[in-house]
């Protein structure tokens, strides 16, 4: 297995925003573009390939499931996006249907690689892939609410006027409307986000956590109906993913990952923080959560079971 070799199945824009990411990063020597529109990924690949000359050598080209074989990581990005007025749940049916022709010739040529999950619903469908794959969960996860992170920690670093990077905060369960700012243990670079704030001159916390977290809940929804459809932000996470891989980081990210046991819950992919490196996700953390916030992960992961019970995989 080469983790410098990596497929990226789906070339919409998701996909093909995510290959220039990886392009760029200089993490891979190979990126393979797989995509049923045969021309798409070839396009792809060529327009890509134009880049070369201003970034590091990497292969960029359209491929097919038999070329996977010694692929490291192979990222799903295919599948049927989100309409403006839906949720990513909506989505469900539609993108079992496609990852029925997905993973099972991705297993065929290739069982040792990293599947990375990207598609909506991500905590669905990876638990979709798990069902179908049979591989172990350490190497079957979904991108989850890092991006969700990303955002909860852009917003409120915006609003105290502090780098993002500052601001350490998780959002966690699902990737969509159930999901939950972890407030009890944000901070700002070690200080308590509500001392941080208190510093700032802001004193309505409780109301000033649900604007942000509603912010957060929404921001995709605004994007879509602005633009039709996000594609930078997932690109960028879905990237960052890689790179604790790849490096063997040990980095601490929210992905979704098969739980059992941890805050109660059983037989579900949902998103908490995870070690990832080299194995993939090595462990779960158990980050400490309030009452409140335990209460709302378990509703949050019965939001997911319900919406599993309704497939047939």
């Amino acid at each position: 297995m080469n983790l410098r070799k990596i497929a990226i199945v789906g070339c919409g824009m998701v996909g093909s925003s995510t290959a220039f990411s990886l392009m760029e990063s200089g993490l891979f020597t190979d990126i393979l573009l797989i995509d049923k529109n045969t021309d798409r990924a070839a396009g792809e690949a060529a327009d890509l390939s134009h880049c070369l000359p201003f970034t590091r050598p990497v292969d960029i080209r359209a491929a097919d499931y038999g070329d996977i074989q010694d692929c490291g990581i192979i990222v799903i990005t295919a599948g049927v996006a989100q309409a403006e007025g839906e949720t990513r749940l909506d989505c469900i049916h539609r993108n079992v249907e496609v990852f029925r022709s997905i993973v099972p010739k991705i297993v065929t040529y290739n069982r040792d690689a990293f599947i990375l999950v990207v598609t909506n619903p991500v905590d669905v469908m990876t638990f979709v892939t798990l069902e179908m794959s049979g591989l172990p969960a350490s190497r079957v996860f979904g991108s989850g609410t890092v991006l969700d992170s990303a955002r909860l920690k852009l917003l409120v670093g915006q609003r105290l006027k502090v780098d993002p990077r500052s601001v350490h905060a998780f959002v966690i369960g699902e990737h969509g409307d159930s999901e939950l700012a972890v407030w009890s243990s944000a901070n700002i670079s070690g200080i308590a986000l509500d001392e941080y704030c208190n510093r700032c001159g802001y004193k309505s916390h409780a109301e000033n956590r649900k604007l942000l977290e509603n912010d957060v809940k929404n921001s995709a929804y605004e994007i879509i109906r602005k633009k039709g459809a996000t594609y930078y932000g997932i690109a960028a996470a879905t990237r960052r993913i890689c790179e604790s891989i790849v490096r063997d980081e040990h980095s601490i990210m929210p992905l979704s990952t098969l739980v059992n046991g941890h805050y109660g819950l059983d037989d579900v992919c949902i998103s908490l923080p995870a070690l990832v490196g080299a194995h993939g996700v090595e462990d779960i953390i158990d980050i400490p959560l309030s009452p409140e916030e335990n209460a709302a992960l378990c509703r949050s992961a019965d939001t997911l079971k319900s919406a599993i019970s309704t497939i047939k995989i």
